[in-house]
């Protein structure tokens, strides 16, 4: 896969070389991701990390989810991860996630990946819908998909599990211009 790049951020698959910086961030991040996604927590291992990344090369090349790094143009500092997951091609739709580490946070590269994540999307990938299902209470995750263009359809009951509870979700939606 191809980097995704705009004048401030470069989105591409994670490598081994990124296993270091990716703990930190991850570790760095859990109390503020980890309120949201179990697996961001401040014993996050090494070995996790590299599990994860082969299995998110493992997506990309047989094109069933692109979970990728979210890298800073200037200095290639991860900063975060995107994706597109969950790929339907019987519908033609996925699902956008994302975080962003915490020393990084409330300074737009989350939506910069947004935007640029959806443009894959559309163009790469011909997908015809994106979606973005969010917890209902995060609301800064939130406000980052409002940010970005997208528009919240409805809060859907029990469409997240969560700390193994189901759990409300807002559901946001990207289509084509």
């Amino acid at each position: 896969m191809k980097a995704i790049e705009n004048s401030k951020l470069s989105l591409k698959p994670f490598d081994k070389n990124h296993v270091a910086d990716f703990v930190k961030a991850v570790r760095e991040s859990a109390d503020t991701v980890g309120m949201w996604m179990s697996w961001c927590h401040a014993e996050y291992p090494e070995k996790e990390a590299l599990s994860w990344f082969k299995a998110c090369q493992n997506n990309i090349d047989n094109e069933s989810a692109y979970d990728i790094g979210v890298f800073l143009i200037e200095n290639d500092r991860l900063v975060g991860g995107i994706s597109i997951n969950e790929i339907n091609r019987q519908n033609n739709i996925g699902n956008i996630g994302y975080w962003t580490r915490e020393s990084f946070q409330h300074q737009g590269i989350a939506s910069s990946a947004v935007e640029l994540i959806k443009t894959f999307g559309f163009d790469t990938l011909g997908l015809t819908r994106l979606e973005i299902v969010i917890l209902e209470d995060n609301i800064i995750s939130r406000k980052v998909a409002e940010k970005s263009g997208a528009k919240f359809e409805c809060i859907a009951q029990n469409r997240l599990i969560h700390n193994g509870q189901a759990m409300a979700a807002a559901v946001y939606s990207l289509v084509p211009e």
